[in-house]
């Protein structure tokens, strides 16, 4: 093997190998996604009928009687 192709497998591997190091923290996107979803439905819960009440009062007040 010329001494250039050695440099491209060794390029190759590296970057292959930095491209798998650099996948992300999936558990944590997971975590942030169902916390976030959880935050929203105990707001929903308690906040639920006064934010459905705002929004039928702006639509009647745009409407008109």
């Amino acid at each position: 093997m010329t001494h250039t192709a050695r440099r491209l497998v060794r390029h190759l591997t590296h970057r292959y190998a930095a491209a798998r190091r650099d996948r992300g923290d999936v558990p944590g996107w997971v975590l942030i996604t169902v916390m976030t979803a959880g935050l929203v439905t105990a707001l929903w819960v308690f906040a639920g009928p006064a934010l459905t009440d705002i929004f039928g009062t702006a639509i009647h007040s745009v409407k008109g009687p």
